[in-house]
């Protein structure tokens, strides 16, 4: 391994190292060191902040973790009586999911979640580490259950109904954020989910605004689009569907116009970027691009479960691609057109290749 590495895998291990303990570990002098970190801040791979080193390569997903349960039907769905179906279980939750597609897309990703003290917490850090994601980060709540998700889906893919049992988030408070504060303020992005209580959400939207870290905000449900504060000031970007849009902009939409004036009411809050969902219909895009609607990418449907989370991931990696808004948002698409043809919360087939190929090349 080269010295760049070694001093890069340290500092994401223990961004507030000191420059002497650095030395001390590579067994180097402090001035080999010194010239090592210069050349790195110079590339671009890390730099300085009030807590230390800040690896640049590394994105902290913050949010739920669940299991992913999911209910086949076999045949249409007949409401009031027996219905033949299928069951799948795997790892799920919204930054769980974001954090597994953006590794599979080649970034370092730390997940920060709560789990409970359970077999079902325990096989889902075990899963989710052998997708190389850092998870040493995971709050293990003792005496709570972990967090479940079950969907109800038509035998087309679509979803009916789902049920969410995540209360186990309402046991992470702003002072245990408080006290990862370091690994947050160390990472080059952060991608939260409202999973979170209004506190929390709160604590973080504010903490990232006054220490200048990139935020993107991924708003999860109709019901948990409410628990965001009225000022927004710093998000880097509001990803949503239709319903939280709604939510967030207080108004109903239901032509192209309306989206338009939505963004705009979510950009008085404070927010840079605005993307709402339309499903089969692409995305509305708002920001310091325009206003467009771009169209989905023709797919044969399998199953929709987690092909938001995937839009995140892809939309994040166009960003730090250095692509236009426009065409994160593409390979956003491009992602969850992927994820779409699969039974799967997280499409094995995802890598950076194939999004250049859906969107046109880089």
């Amino acid at each position: 391994m080269d010295k760049e590495q070694q001093i890069l895998d340290i500092i994401r291990a223990n961004p507030t190292i000191s420059q002497l303990d650095l030395a001390k570990k590579v067994g180097v002098s402090s001035s080999v060191i010194a010239s090592y970190l210069a050349t790195l801040v110079k590339k671009g791979r890390i730099k300085r902040n009030a807590y230390g080193f800040s690896d640049r390569s590394t994105i902290i997903c913050i949010g739920g973790a669940n299991i992913d349960r999911k209910i086949y039907g076999k045949q249409k769905l007949l409401f009031g009586t027996s219905n033949p179906a299928t069951l799948s279980e795997s790892c799920g939750g919204v930054a769980r999911n974001i954090s597994e597609n953006l590794s599979r897309l080649g970034f370092d990703v730390i997940l920060l979640t709560g789990v409970g003290d359970d077999k079902e917490g325990q096989w889902l850090i075990e899963e989710t580490k052998k997708q190389g994601i850092d998870v040493s980060q995971v709050w293990s709540l003792e005496g709570k259950r972990t967090g479940t998700y079950t969907a109800l889906l038509e035998y087309d893919g679509e979803m009916v109904i789902s049920f969410a049992n995540m209360e186990i988030y309402e046991d992470i408070t702003s002072g245990m954020i408080e006290k990862k504060w370091r690994h947050i303020a160390s990472a080059f992005m952060v991608v939260l989910d409202t999973n979170l209580s209004p506190d929390c959400l709160a604590y973080i939207i504010e903490r990232c605004r006054k220490e200048e870290i990139p935020l993107y905000i991924n708003l999860v449900s109709f019901e948990k689009a409410k628990r965001l504060p009225s000022c927004l000031q710093g998000v880097e970007a509001i990803l949503s569907n239709r319903e939280e849009a709604e939510v967030l902009s207080n108004m109903k939409i239901e032509t192209v116009e309306d989206y338009r004036s939505a963004a705009l009411n979510i950009h008085a809050q404070g927010v840079k970027q605005v993307v709402i969902t339309l499903g089969k219909d692409g995305i509305f895009y708002s920001g310091t691009e325009g206003n467009i609607h771009i169209p989905s990418i023709k797919t044969d449907v399998i199953d929709v479960t987690g092909a938001g989370d995937s839009f995140v991931a892809g939309f994040v990696f166009g960003i730090l691609q250095k692509n236009t808004m426009i065409k994160a948002c593409k390979l956003g698409l491009a992602a969850a057109h992927l994820t779409l043809q699969t039974k799967d919360s997280v499409s094995t087939e995802l890598n950076k290749s194939k999004l250049y190929t859906l969107v046109g090349g880089e």
